[in-house]
């Protein structure tokens, strides 16, 4: 097992765009979907770059071939592979134990910097808090935040072969975050839901521009 404990928590807030993941029913990586013209992982991580004090894009082993080193990266630490999510969060705790994490997944097209921005605002830096489904009464893991301070419960987490983050935000009962609107957290997992979106991404541009 890699040990991810900490002694501290730091005040500094870390952007991780989360890449990892086999995108199985899209049958292409999610990451590199292209919604403002550029794939969506670099458009993630422009965002987060003028929110946080750093931001990188994570990704797996598998994906290296084509991630653009031009950008900050952070490759998952091989013991973790193959988990889901909960890989990026512990290779970020690993290799930058003195983060706090703002976590971003590639899934939310309709996530703007303003509502992130809001988020953030809001946050009490102690505690995980991620955007809440209230339709279903479920956490959004991958649009969360999870404090230095998680690090320890997490990789106890891992060592119990628990790779939930949902779990975990549930048993944390960490803060829900009610996004504007709930298209935010709408998350995009088909081509047919990728077309979709681009058309709707579209109308929007559209009728900004005519107004």
């Amino acid at each position: 097992m890699v040990s991810t404990s900490l002694t501290h928590i730091s005040n500094n807030l870390l952007g991780l765009v989360v890449c990892g993941g086999t995108s199985s029913r899209m049958g292409t990586d999610k990451s590199m979907l292209q919604y403002y013209n550029k794939p969506q992982c670099h458009y993630l991580y422009e965002m987060l770059a003028s929110i946080c004090d750093e931001a990188l894009i994570s990704y797996n082993s598998k994906q290296a071939a084509f991630i653009n080193d031009a950008y900050p990266t952070l490759l998952d630490v091989s013991a973790f592979e193959g988990i889901g999510p909960m890989a990026a969060l512990l290779s970020a705790f690993y290799r930058k134990p003195n983060a706090d994490i703002l976590f971003i997944g590639c899934d939310y097209p309709f996530l703007e910097a303003n509502e992130l921005r809001r988020f953030i605002d809001g946050l009490h830096r102690n505690r995980p808090e991620a955007f809440y489904n209230s339709t279903y009464s479920i956490y959004e893991p991958l649009l969360a935040y999870y404090p230095g301070s998680a690090c320890e419960t997490i990789n106890e987490m891992y060592a119990a072969a628990d790779f939930s983050l949902q779990h975990f935000l549930h048993d944390q009962h960490a803060g829900k975050f009610i996004p504007s609107s709930m298209q935010t957290i709408q998350s995009v997992d088909t081509k047919e839901a990728f077309q979709e979106a681009i058309s709707i991404i579209k109308n929007k541009r559209s009728n900004t521009f005519t107004k």
